[in-house]
């Protein structure tokens, strides 16, 4: 154990910093401490960036961090800082362009070796105590460069700053400026249909990561008569991973990738930011299909959230769950052998277990053959078929079994769950939540209106700040926000507005859209930094960067496009649209070249196009009719859909109605039974039958409004 490392890190607000509290490596925490001693020892500074939830950063620090001998050859030669990436987002970032620049990869652990004011000149991800699996050994990295830094150092100051430069001119998007044009989003969909794997869902080979934002973008485009094979798409994507055992068939919820094409085999941690968005899909297929299966799925996310993931006393959605309990299983808490799952059930039930996960004495783990991944191999009509019973009987054993199963499970070492609530993420559920109880109703979608609006209270109440924006998370001393924290917040705001019709949520997200336009809006070229005019020096790799890959949570600079004009809409103030506009010009002649790795720009490009659409639906809260209506337009997916419930209450409170909706609608009778569709600051004239609102909002084309 390093005492001075100790010292630092025990009281970190990062669990991953805490976690390496007793290693023998004299860690810094990234700032200017770190940099300082740096400078004045003229030492290279190794970066760990990690996470707490990351399997690999836990093998590199038994392997090579815990070691003394490793350790003392890092503490003779090297300034040591170690990152947390969820906490420290600007500087993973950053770091992440320049080593894969270097080496071609990027990912975590991220290994970096840097000159004593920050700028890299090598690096790697996950490097082994010694030459093994074609990579070089950590020993023999830290020797080689120690070695360069010292005799070398004229080559690794030239080469540092050529880094610097191309990793400055790629992050700001230099040339990358064009004009608008909306059909950039038609050029991404042709690019995500071509990389469509018909046999098993989603996108590319092995490994697959989900892509929420061309989901939504493809369903998106089919309401707007894209075809039915953007449907076939979206759809068979989000049952196969519905069915993968990259959804937890037991508890619900989502791991963060599939290993394997098939969407089987999982790395198992569970990240809040994958939950969230997938809860939308999967909310927004149900809406357009209205298979069951998918609102079950959804349903199941939720109850996950709200038993693991969640503050359900003060409100708040945690960060993630780990994978694993010790670095010496895989996923062992999640997977199952076949004498596991007999010995929790009775023979019957086993059978109906076997049959519908595939569980079989040979399993699917290579570090433990028996262990089984449950994936969906039969549906309860195929079991019910082959054992020569009614299809009620077999769902009702599963449901039993199943019961069985996650009781079983729970008696297990559980893996750590990250209990830090990060503000872009919480933003993030919060408008997943609300999805939710807009598409779900009843009592599930009460409580999750409920939880929702607890948790962005409590964001409010414990994180913002009028001179210094949100914070970047709840909790331990106050860390300044990033670009995401700012504009996701927002969204969330205006959901909540548009739920609650309660004008404070309005008016904080029009602070919060104004706060971002003053603290990070580029004049000069269009679009959004990811850091604040005012934010303290970095200390290290000194880029002015503007995110606009989906990676894999919605780009920051579409996602603000698509905020800007989702105020525009309510306040009809034109440097809302126009800032939206010069955001999208930003990045124009360079999105369609990152198609599905940017497909919420192609959401925020339809919605500037066409403009969101506001259904103010007015009558008396039990009148039926107006009950009619707002279930009819909660049903239908549309990005940038929004549905206004209007009653002679709401409406007595003077300023329910944001400021452009009050010139639109200025003699609006709140207790007429009625729904109008807006768009912009035009109305089409009220409906009154359910089958006609539905109509007239599948028939709003994606690039026109709806005057």
């Amino acid at each position: 154990m390093n005492e001075k490392s100790e010292h630092r890190l025990a009281n970190s607000a990062s669990p991953y910093l805490r976690s390496a509290v007793h290693q023998p490596v004299d860690w810094y925490e990234w700032g200017a401490e770190a940099f300082a001693r740096a400078k004045v020892e003229d030492k290279p500074i190794l970066l760990d960036i990690g996470a707490v939830w990351c399997h690999w950063c836990h093998v590199i620090d038994r392997e090579s961090y815990e070691n003394p001998q490793l350790a003392s050859m890092i503490n003779k030669l090297f300034i040591a800082v170690k990152v947390d990436r969820d906490e420290r987002p600007d500087v993973d970032a950053r770091y992440q362009a320049a080593i894969s620049t270097i080496s071609g990869q990027g990912g975590w652990p991220l290994t970096g070796f840097l000159l004593p004011d920050g700028r890299p000149f090598y690096g790697g991800t996950y490097f082994p105590p010694e030459d093994a699996m074609g990579r070089p050994g950590f020993r023999r990295v830290l020797e080689a460069v120690a070695t360069g830094f010292r005799d070398k150092r004229a080559d690794v100051e030239e080469a540092a700053t050529r880094l610097a430069e191309a990793v400055a001119k790629a992050e700001t998007f230099t040339g990358a400026r064009d004009k608008f044009d909306s059909r950039v989003a038609d050029d991404q969909i042709e690019s995500i249909v071509n990389m469509f794997d018909a046999r098993n869902g989603g996108f590319g080979r092995s490994p697959k990561f989900p892509h929420p934002s061309a989901l939504d973008l493809l369903l998106e485009r089919h309401q707007s008569g894209g075809g039915a094979r953007l449907l076939e798409v979206a759809a068979t994507t989000l049952e196969k991973m519905g069915a993968g055992g990259v959804y937890d068939q037991i508890a619900g919820g989502f791991h963060r990738y599939s290993v394997d094409e098939r969407w089987c085999v999982p790395h198992f941690e569970k990240m809040s930011y994958d939950n969230s968005e997938l809860l939308k899909n999967f909310l927004h297929g149900y809406q357009v299909t209205r298979n069951p299966f998918l609102r079950e799925v959804a349903e199941g996310i939720i109850d996950w959230t709200d038993a693991v993931l969640s503050d359900q006393a003060l409100g708040g959605f945690y960060a993630s769950q780990d994978a694993d309990q010790t670095l010496d299983d895989d996923g062992d808490y999640f997977t199952w052998t076949l004498n596991e799952v007999r010995a929790t059930m009775t023979p019957e039930e086993s059978r109906v277990i076997e049959m519908t996960y595939d569980v079989e004495a040979h399993g699917e783990m290579h570090h433990n053959p028996a262990k089984n991944v449950l994936w969906i191999a039969k549906r309860p009509s195929e079991i019910a078929a082959a054992l020569g019973i009614d299809e009620t009987t077999v769902r009702l054993t599963l449901a039993r079994a199943k019961g069985k199963l996650l009781a079983a499970r729970t008696a297990r070492p559980t893996p750590f769950i990250d209990t830090t609530f990060y503000i872009s993420w919480n933003a993030m559920f919060v408008s997943a939540y609300l999805d939710a109880a807009a598409v779900l109703g009843g009592e599930k979608g009460a409580a999750c209106r409920q939880f929702a609006l607890k948790t962005l209270d409590r964001m409010l109440a414990e994180a913002w700040s009028d001179a210094r924006g949100f914070a970047h998370r709840m909790g331990g001393a106050r860390l300044d926000g990033s670009l995401d924290d700012q504009i996701f917040s927002g969204i969330a705001l205006l959901d909540a507005y548009e739920t609650t019709l309660d004008r404070k949520y309005f008016d904080a997200a029009r602070r919060i859209t104004d706060f971002a336009l003053a603290e990070y809006f580029d004049i000069e070229g269009g679009g959004f930094f990811d850091r604040a005019s005012g934010a303290p020096p970095m200390g290290g790799l000194e880029v002015r960067r503007k995110p606009l890959q989906d990676s894999p949570t919605a780009g920051a600079n579409s996602s603000a496009a698509i905020l800007l004009n989702r105020i525009f809409g309510y306040t009809a103030e034109s440097i809302y649209r126009q800032r939206a506009e010069q955001t999208l010009e930003a990045f124009a002649g360079i999105a369609p070249q990152f198609g599905i790795h940017a497909a919420s720009y192609g959401l925020a490009a339809l919605l500037h196009a066409r403009q969101p659409i506001e259904i103010v639906i007015t009558g008396k809260s039990d009148d039926a009719q107006a009950v009619a209506l707002e279930q009819a337009a909660n049903s239908i997916y549309r990005f940038g859909k929004a549905v206004l419930r209007v009653t002679p209450k709401r409406m007595a409170s003077g300023n329910a109605l944001a400021p452009a909706l009050c010139e639109t609608l200025p003699h609006l009778d709140a207790t007429v039974s009625q729904a109008l569709v807006c768009a912009g600051t035009t109305c089409r004239p009220p409906v009154t039958d359910p089958g006609v609102l539905i109509s007239m909002l599948r028939e709003v084309p994606a690039g026109a409004s709806a005057d």
